[in-house]
């Protein structure tokens, strides 16, 4: 009999950041490794599972329509993810999910699934491939390389959730890298929650990964990726004073030349409030000093306004610091009063209309800010990767260094010629509109 017609199928609903979108990758290769067929649709499911998002209020919102919404369609719904920590109120609002699960805790959604679904295997066809199933497009991949976080700042409660930092053995990463760009992967974006602080739980042990013991440190990861010949970005990087060693990478072309930093806040009251390093002008020296040694490096970054007690003067300080620090990419958060994050208990809370008026003002300055880039960009060529076809602009949809997915700016490739998803060429800048930029092939 085919295996379609016996093999038990899953939906899967996954919420939230790039390192939840990892967890469901792992989650399908291993429903895939016992013999479940994945549905795209509610209606061909035998059962859902939803990976929930916990992070802000609103995202605890999204998570509960969503199961809400998996229990109407389908009404047989496993919940794993962030929210997966708060059971009580997931059931307050769902008393009819079948089962429960916390954040990458694979074993006990497995679990729950092989209770509710018992699989039907066949060892014969059921295959998984070296690099494991994935959401993302065939030629990038995101690379989790850490658990958890050792930073306890005030708006956030991430460690509540996901636990203290927890680094992966590097052979263990670049392994699994390896084996992503064997697979076809051109691009590789590192993810952790603190990327820059990897392998400080193991005390930067070393393991063995090819001929040679290399430490568990974040110099040498981004340098052993360097190596693998494809595009290495880096998310979530807090500025330690290391981070200045990987800047060289950069500038040789081993690294893409783009850092994501989520500085948060410029106010020094501020950010000693949220707990966040709080030098300002040592961080717009240390920008300064890595734009010498690599002219080309993109700074993204994410900030929150209307944090408790923030004055006129705080705001201000952060839209200076945005110009002068000229950051090239920035997402701009309003803050919100998270369950069980400490700066609840803060003093001088912000009314929400002067909050939502001060992420349009910071909108409107990044926007000039972009806007001024881009005209900057025009007549200059760049490369970038294809993502494919988009039908609305009728042209191309591409990347160029300096462009993460789904976050950052579009090339809008202008071709008669046929373009693959993938291609790696290079361009010239014919036009822009804010981050958008519109381009044709170099002959």
């Amino acid at each position: 009999m085919p295996k379609s017609k016996i093999a038990p199928k899953v939906g899967i609903v996954s919420l939230g950041c790039p390192k939840a979108l990892v967890d469901s990758e792992r989650i399908i290769t291993r429903l895939r490794a016992e013999g479940y067929e994945l549905s795209p649709e509610y209606a061909g499911a035998d059962l859902v599972l939803v990976n929930t998002c916990g992070f802000l209020d609103s995202a605890r919102t999204e998570s509960l329509d969503a199961i809400g919404e998996a229990l109407s369609e389908n009404g047989k719904v496993i919940v794993t993810g962030c929210l997966g920590k708060e059971e009580e109120l997931i059931r307050a609002s769902h008393p009819d999910v079948l089962a429960i699960t916390g954040p990458h805790q694979y074993e006990s959604v497995m679990q729950a699934v092989r209770a509710h679904l018992p699989p039907k295997r066949d060892p014969k066809i059921d295959l998984v491939p070296e690099a494991g199933f994935r959401l993302t497009p065939r030629h990038y991949a995101y690379l989790k390389i850490s658990e958890g976080c050792n930073n306890r700042c005030s708006f956030c409660i991430i460690p509540s959730i996901r636990g203290d930092l927890a680094s992966r053995p590097i052979n263990a990463v670049l392994k699994e890298a390896e084996a992503l760009v064997k697979a076809g992967v051109k691009e590789i974006l590192v993810i952790s929650q603190d990327t820059s602080a990897y392998g400080l739980d193991i005390k930067y042990a070393e393991s063995k990964w090819r001929d040679r013991q290399v430490p568990a440190r974040f110099l040498d990861l981004a340098r052993e990726l360097g190596e693998l010949g494809v595009w290495i970005r880096l998310h979530y990087v807090y500025p330690y004073p290391h981070v200045d060693d990987v800047i060289p990478l950069m500038a040789e072309g081993k690294v893409l030349p783009y850092l994501d930093i989520p500085f948060q806040h410029a106010s020094p009251r501020i950010l000693k409030a949220m707990r966040r390093p709080a030098n300002n002008s040592r961080v717009l020296e240390r920008i300064a000093k890595w734009r010498s040694v690599c002219p080309d490096l993109t700074i993204r970054s994410s900030f929150i306004v209307g944090f408790p007690g923030e004055t006129e003067d705080d705001f201000e300080t952060l839209l200076d610091f945005i110009e002068e620090a000229g950051i090239d990419r920035a997402g701009c958060f309003k803050y919100e009063n998270v369950e069980g994050a400490a700066s609840r208990d803060l003093d001088d809370h912000l009314d929400q209309e002067l909050i939502d008026e001060r992420w349009e003002r910071f909108m409107e300055v990044q926007t000039t800010l972009a806007d001024a880039r881009g005209q900057a960009m025009i007549g200059r060529d760049i490369e970038v990767i294809v993502d494919g076809w988009d039908e609305d602009a009728g042209a191309y949809a591409a990347r160029s260094k300096a462009d993460a997915p789904e976050i950052d700016g579009v090339v809008l490739i202008e071709t008669d010629r046929k373009l693959a998803d993938g291609a790696i060429l290079t361009v010239t800048v014919a036009a822009a509109a804010g981050h958008e930029l519109t381009a044709a092939p170099r002959d």
